[in-house]
Order: structure tokens, then C-alpha cells, then sequence
């Protein structure tokens, strides 16, 4: 799912205005110690797994539901990383937004990685010596999923 219908409906009030958004971010790390990564359909950059949360529902929850819509793993939340505030950032249809996130470093129950919907062009476990550029605050959460 791409856009919840939640935000769809305030983009029909708002337009392409700052929406302050919350968000969750894993770090899902697999018995090899590689990260899953995917590349965004929306902007071709290579990210960590990321979504927002549904009205009323938990950040863990919302975390092992987008993991699992995107990319066909089931995972766990199993150590929470940090909360943080996202750049703002602009998406190529003009949408401005910025996120309350609140990262976890997340373990795998189940699945192997694909790409499940499309929010993403490719899905992979990466070594971190062979990680690309991540956006700074991501890389700081894997960072900190390693300590």
C-alpha cells in the first residue's frame, strides 16, 4: 500500500503542504548480520524499510506490517533504536512531509526477501561494508542497531 487513505483524504485539504507525519523505520538485521534494504520505486534511492503508521495503531505493529507488505519478511521488533525527526522531505508528485519516526532494530522470523508491492524496485540483505549512501539519519540507526 502506498499511501494510506488517511492521508490521501488531508491531501485533498491541504494539496502538496507540509504534513507532520509518524513514521516507523527497522533496521532488520538477519543471522548473517546483513541489513535488508530496498530501493524506493518513488525516488530510485536505496533506504531502510519504512512506513506510516495507520491511525491508532502501535509503532512495533505498524513496523512487522510494513516489513511485511514491502518485502515478504516477517520480522520482530526487538530493541528500540531511537525516535527522531526526519528532514523534511519532498516527493516527486510535489508532497511535502516530515516524520516523527521511531526506528527498531528488528529480527527475522520468517521469509526471504522480495519485492512484495510497489513501493520498491528491488529488496536485498546487504553486508554493511557494501551498504550504499544512505540518507544521515538512517545511517545513524544502523549505526546505533550495532552498538
Amino acid at each position: 500500500m502506498a499511501t494510506p487513505d488517511f492521508i490521501l483524504a488531508l491531501r485533498e485539504k491541504v494539496g502538496h503542504d507540509l504534513l507532520w507525519l509518524n513514521g516507523v523505520v527497522a533496521v532488520v538485521v538477519d543471522d548473517q548480520g546483513r541489513v535488508l534494504l530496498n530501493k524506493r520505486a518513488d525516488t530510485g534511492s536505496w533506504s531502510l524499510i519504512s512506513g506510516i503508521l495507520e491511525p491508532g495503531e502501535q509503532p512495533d505493529e505498524a513496523l512487522e506490517r510494513e516489513v511485511l507488505e514491502e518485502t515478504g519478511v516477517t520480522i520482530r521488533a526487538s530493541r528500540l533504536l531511537d525516535a527522531f525527526t526526519s528532514p523534511i522531505i519532498e516527493y516527486p508528485n510535489g508532497d511535502r512531509a516530515q516524520y516523527l519516526t521511531v526506528a527498531y532494530r528488528c529480527d527475522v522470523v520468517a521469509g526471504e526477501p522480495r519485492v512484495n508491492d510497489d513501493e520498491s524496485l528491488e529488496v536485498r540483505f546487504v553486508p554493511r561494508q557494501e551498504m550504499p549512501k544512505l540518507r544521515d539519519d538512517l545511517q545513524r540507526v544502523v549505526d546505533l542497531a550495532f552498538l
